[in-house]
């Protein structure tokens, strides 16, 4: 009798990445179907302030043109983490697996975050400029996540590219993060410096403390 072992073929398929790249167009191609005006000033958002005056009203962070930008953007900077990890040696850039776990860890962290400071925006009687505030944070975090989202495919089916591009990228990222901080400061230094002691307990506890356990997670839990 003989026996026939099969072995399992491993493929690095990229079929999963591509569904998901495809998506994400869509989405943006409805949005900015459905919100022309709206995404016109959105993406003129890095030359003009006209985006943040019009729509700084809190009501605007729950509306669907934010909810479909958000997903987007959960896709693209979950890709972008992926594949930095994959630049590192940490992971696969072709793990679907470990995509879905990076994208579940990535929405649940972002919005368990909102909630947290919704309920200590509401202790210290500060939920309105909290709100905005959280506006402002998405609305560029978006930004973010829309601009990378090109050099994600490009990184994604590529592999012959240096590390000093992914460096850049990783750059440019962390810039706009600290220029969102310091214009969201600008645009809220009276309330902020009225409860300054309560804002530096606030970025220690909610905006550095969850971002160094996000890069221990990412690169101890995948080594």
């Amino acid at each position: 009798m003989i026996e026939n072992i099969l072995h399992p073929r491993i493929t690095d398929s990229k079929d999963w990445a591509t569904v998901l790249f495809v998506l994400s167009f869509a989405i943006i191609a409805v949005t900015k179907s459905v919100f022309e005006n709206r995404f016109g000033d959105f993406a003129n958002l890095i030359f003009s302030n006209k985006y943040n005056k019009v729509y700084r009203d809190s009501s605007h962070l729950k509306s669907g043109f934010t909810i479909s930008l958000f997903f987007v953007q959960v896709i693209s900077l979950a890709f972008f983490i992926q594949i930095a990890l994959s630049y590192f040696g940490y992971a696969s850039k072709t793990d679907w697996i470990l995509y879905i776990q990076i994208f579940t860890f990535l929405a649940f962290f972002i919005l368990s975050k909102y909630l947290i400071e919704k309920i200590i925006a509401t202790s210290f009687n500060i939920e309105e400029f909290m709100e905005q505030f959280n506006l402002q944070k998405v609305t560029y975090r978006t930004y973010i996540g829309l601009f990378i989202l090109p050099f994600n495919i490009i990184l994604f089916y590529y592999d012959s590219f240096s590390r000093n591009i992914l460096l850049l990228i990783i750059a440019i990222v962390l810039i706009i993060n600290i220029m969102t901080y310091l214009i969201s400061i600008k645009n809220y230094q009276n309330i902020i410096f009225g409860k300054l002691f309560y804002f530096i307990l606030y970025l220690c506890a909610l905006e550095i403390a969850p971002y160094y356990f996000m890069y221990y997670w990412f690169t101890k839990g995948s080594a």
